[in-house]
């Protein structure tokens, strides 16, 4: 498999939300973007806000750019916050270092792009995030 499908990707954010149903967690927002960081899907939920899918794309942006989860990359930021700083600056407040957000890979270990959430802590939506690529059969990373 050398890329993701729009199919693949809406069963994603199908899957995350019905995973979050189950969990009975607040109302969800959920991207799927592909390896080069454009949008494939996006499903948010009736009462979730505005900005859900502002915050759940910059995780999955921040994932798929950087080649690792955005749970990673927040605790990179941590020893390094000046570069995250500008990493957020420069790419004009697309990119969001917080968990929430996996790669979607296949099973030979490529990159096919990323899965970010938006609506709950960082850890339900990164949770909800593995539940949909798992429910496609893709590994999440």
């Amino acid at each position: 498999m050398n890329s993701l499908t729009s199919e693949q990707a809406l069963k994603i954010c199908q899957g995350a939300l019905s995973a979050a149903r189950s969990a009975q967690f607040k109302p969800m927002g959920v991207v799927v973007l592909d390896a080069s960081g454009q949008l494939m899907a996006f499903v948010r939920e009736d009462g979730a806000s505005m900005f859900r899918f502002d915050i759940a794309r910059g995780k999955a942006w921040g994932a798929v750019g950087m080649g690792a989860s955005s749970r990673a990359l927040a605790e990179r930021a941590k020893d390094n916050p000046n570069f995250f700083v500008a990493l957020a600056a420069t790419a004009e407040g697309k990119f969001l270092a917080q968990p929430g957000a996996v790669l979607i890979k296949d099973a030979s270990g490529q990159i096919l792009g990323a899965a970010g959430a938006s609506g709950g802590t960082g850890d339900e939506d990164e949770q909800i995030c593995v539940a949909g690529i798992q429910a496609v059969g893709l590994l999440a990373g």
